[in-house]
C-alpha cells in the first residue's frame, strides 16, 4: 500500500526530445511536443526541459546526433532527472544504446501511451487489451532488460535445457500473447452477440481525438455518468447508451480518443472497441476548436477511421469548446493577407468546415450552448435512417 501511495504522490521529472526533419518544421515539432508534455503530464511526469535536433535520418544508434545526445546526458546528470522522452518510436537497439548514455529511463511515445492506456484501464477486457499490447511492445525490445517474467508463471520447470535467461523470457511472452489473444477471441465473440441483441436501433458513434470532450457530450445526451476529466484518455472503455430526441430513439457509443501516432499495437488490440465504430450508422465526430491544432486533429481522426472501416457514413461534424475559443483581431488598416489566427467562429463558419450547414455545428458542450442545434441536426440524420430501416413508422414528422 505505501507503495501504491507513492506512486501517486511523488511526480517523475523528464526532458522532452523532438526532432526537425523534413516532414516536420520546428513549429510542427514544437506542436507535438506541446501534446507529448500533456502526454506525461497525464502519465505523472512534470517535463523540465525541452531537446530538439534537426536531422536528415536518424542515427541507427542512438536516433539523435553524438553532440546532442552528449548534451542531453549532461543536463540530466546535472539535474538529476528521472528520465527521458522521444517523441518517435525508437528501435529496441537505439532504446539500448540510448539508455546507457543517458543512464536514466529512456520511454518512447508509444511506450509513453501504452502506460497511460495501462493506469485508465478499468474493466477487465479494456486491462486484456492493454496488457497485449504492452507484450507485443516488449517482445522485440526484451535484450538487456531482464525483466524475470517467469515469476508471473512460476519459475520451476520453466526454463529449457540450454536455454539463456533471455530465450526463456521471449518464450514466456510469446506464450503471455497467444494466451491473452485467445482471450480477447472469446470476449470478441461475446461482445459482437452483445452487438448483435441490440436490435435494429439506429447506432451513432463519438469518435475524436483524444480529450475534445466527447465523454462530457455523451453525458448531457444520455443523461448518464460517464467518468470525464481534462486528460488524455480520459476513459478507454467502451460505453453504449440509449438515447431518446424528441421521439427518436438510438443507441450512442463512446470510443477511445484517437491520437497522432496511435501505436499500432493497439489499433490491434482495441479491434472490439473499434468495432463499435465499423458497424455505426452515423459517426458524430467531435473537435476541439479551441485547439490551434484542429484541422490536423481532424486529418488524424479521419485517417484512422479509414484504415479501420472503408465505408464511407453520415458524419455530422461537431466543433466544440467555442467557449473557449479565441482568435487575434485585426486593425483595418491591415492590408497583410489573412491567416488562420485572425479567423472568428463566424470566419470558420464560412470555410469548408460549415458549407453543409445540417451536418456541422459549434457547441460548447462545458457550457451546454447551442445543443439544441445539435439535437436538431442529429435528429434530421437519424430519423433519415430510421425511416429508410422503418418505412411504417410515420410518427416520426
Amino acid at each position: 500500500m505505501i507503495e501504491v501511495k507513492r506512486k501517486k504522490d511523488i511526480r517523475e521529472t523528464t526532458v522532452l526530445i523532438g526532432v526537425v526533419n523534413q516532414y516536420q518544421t520546428e513549429e510542427k515539432v514544437d506542436e507535438y511536443l506541446d501534446e507529448l508534455a500533456f502526454l506525461a503530464d497525464t502519465a505523472g511526469a512534470d517535463t523540465v526541459k525541452r531537446f530538439t535536433q534537426k536531422l536528415n535520418k536518424p542515427s541507427p544508434k542512438t536516433f539523435l546526433g553524438s553532440g546532442k545526445i552528449s548534451e542531453i546526458a549532461l543536463y540530466i546528470k546535472e539535474h538529476s532527472v528521472d528520465m527521458a522522452i522521444f517523441d518517435d518510436e525508437l528501435s529496441p537497439s537505439q532504446l539500448k544504446n540510448v539508455e546507457k548514455i543517458l543512464n536514466c529511463k529512456v520511454l518512447d511515445r508509444t511506450n509513453l501511451i501504452l502506460d497511460i492506456f495501462a493506469a485508465r484501464a478499468q474493466t477487465s477486457y479494456a486491462r486484456t487489451q492493454v496488457e497485449l499490447a504492452q507484450y507485443e511492445y516488449l517482445l522485440p525490445r526484451l535484450t538487456n532488460m531482464w525483466t524475470h517474467l517467469s515469476k508471473q508463471k512460476g519459475g520451476i520447470g520453466m526454463k529449457g535445457p540450454g536455454e539463456t535467461e533471455i530465450e526463456t523470457d521471449r518464450r514466456i511472452v510469446r506464450d503471455k500473447i497467444s494466451l491473452l489473444k485467445s482471450k480477447l477471441e472469446k470476449i470478441d465473440k461475446q461482445m459482437a452477440i452483445q452487438r448483435g441483441n441490440r436490435g435494429s436501433l439506429v447506432r451513432a458513434a463519438l469518435v475524436g481525438y483524444t480529450n475534445v470532450g466527447k465523454s462530457t457530450l455523451m453525458n448531457i445526451l444520455s443523461k448518464s455518468e460517464v467518468f470525464a476529466e481534462n486528460k488524455l484518455f480520459a476513459t478507454l472503455d467502451t460505453t453504449v447508451r440509449k438515447v431518446v430526441v424528441k421521439n427518436l430513439p438510438f443507441l450512442l457509443t463512446d470510443t477511445v480518443g484517437f491520437i497522432r501516432k496511435l501505436p499500432t499495437q493497439l489499433v490491434e488490440s482495441f479491434k472490439s472497441t473499434l468495432d463499435e465504430v465499423r458497424e455505426a450508422d452515423v459517426l458524430i465526430h467531435v473537435i476541439d476548436i479551441s485547439h490551434p491544432n484542429f484541422e490536423e486533429h481532424i486529418e488524424t481522426v479521419n485517417q484512422t477511421i479509414r484504415e479501420i472501416d472503408k465505408q464511407e457514413k453520415p458524419t455530422l461534424m461537431v466543433f466544440n469548446k467555442i467557449d473557449a475559443f479565441s482568435y487575434v483581431e485585426r486593425d483595418e488598416d491591415d492590408i497583410a493577407p489573412k491567416t488562420r489566427i485572425h479567423y472568428s467562429l463566424d470566419d470558420w463558419r464560412k470555410t469548408y468546415l460549415g458549407r453543409n450547414r445540417t451536418n456541422v455545428v459549434f457547441i460548447s458542450a462545458q457550457k451546454k450552448q447551442n445543443m439544441d442545434e445539435l439535437r436538431e441536426s442529429l435528429y434530421q440524420m437519424i430519423a433519415e435512417i430510421h425511416t429508410e430501416r422503418f418505412p411504417y413508422n410515420n410518427f416520426l414528422y
